[in-house]
């Protein structure tokens, strides 16, 4: 038996404007950064062009993802799109380590033969980025602590900003100094930065794209909970997993012997599941005698 109360899809935030804005910002960004970065002769614009590039790609991939998790279920997918969202934020995060691989090896090969970089022009162009970057994560910054694949595009930009900060802060260093070398210091440091935001990402998608537990969730917290409710002898076959970056689903055998109260039982569970846990998808399989043999999954108590 299962609980249908989980969330509608179609009742989902909605982000079509934000990825919209977003896009076209960055789009622009990027061609500002390429231009000026070549007439500058500034690998550090370069490089973040490269980076602003690789976020446009993601971004785009979040907003389809968006979009494609709003689609009801059909006879042929009967979760609908929902780990579209999922897929999304684990390419994101590859396309980033791509982009890093790349700034990287050419920031070396400007910091053993360094050349000339027009300063001022890096600042100006560095410090557009810094609004535009601020400006596109404040879009996303409402829904980052629910969907990974909102956080993803919203560390992003985040990180953009600080890192445009910080090309501006080398083209400065540039004017004062002189010093040709730290221009490729700092994309290497961009690339750093690029890299631990990046890993968290990658990690917890590729999790979820295994069917790992999601962050946030204590199985045995679960588990204790199942076990305590009345009538309940034993908890085995517990699987939670993510169906998409914004819900979880959770399956269980109990074993009850008496049946009163099933429908009862199954309602209070479902919700107490939901405020507890934030797990939306509930199916529950009774059982009414306790076979050890059936447990095979580690997962079984009493």
């Amino acid at each position: 038996m299962h609980d249908h109360r989980h969330g509608d899809p179609l009742c989902a935030p909605d982000y079509n404007r934000a990825f919209a804005v977003g896009v076209a910002l960055n789009v622009g960004f990027v061609l500002c950064e390429a231009v000026f970065g070549v007439m500058a002769d500034s690998m550090a614009l370069l490089a973040d062009a490269g980076h602003n590039l690789s976020d446009v790609l993601g971004l785009l991939l979040a907003w389809g993802a968006s979009y494609l998790v709003r689609l009801q279920p059909t006879s042929r997918r009967t979760y609908g799109w929902r780990s579209s969202s999922i897929m999304a934020a684990l390419i994101n995060a590859v396309l980033l380590l791509v982009a890093v691989g790349g700034i990287s090896t050419e920031s070396v090969r400007r910091l053993l033969s360094p050349e000339p970089v027009a300063g001022k022009t890096v600042i100006v162009v560095a410090l557009i980025g810094v609004v535009v970057n601020t400006g596109t994560a404040l879009l996303f910054l409402s829904g980052r602590k629910k969907d990974l694949n909102i956080r993803g595009a919203f560390l992003h930009m985040a990180a953009d900003a600080v890192v445009s900060a910080g090309v501006a802060a080398a083209g400065i260093a540039i004017l004062a100094t002189g010093w040709l070398w730290i221009d490729p210091v700092v994309s290497l440091a961009i690339a750093a930065v690029i890299l631990v935001g990046t890993w968290g990402l990658l990690r917890e998608s590729l999790a979820l794209v295994m069917h790992a537990v999601p962050q946030g969730i204590d199985t045995e917290q679960v588990s204790s909970y199942l076990e305590n409710l009345p009538g309940i002898e034993a908890v085995h076959d517990l699987h939670i997993w993510a169906m998409s970056t914004t819900e979880t689903a959770l399956t269980v055998h109990l074993v009850k012997p008496d049946p009163a109260g099933d429908d009862e039982m199954i309602g209070r569970i479902s919700a107490d599941l939901r405020a507890r846990f934030d797990i939306d998808h509930v199916t529950i399989q009774w059982e009414r005698t306790h076979d050890p043999c059936r447990c095979n999954n580690g997962m079984c108590r009493g």
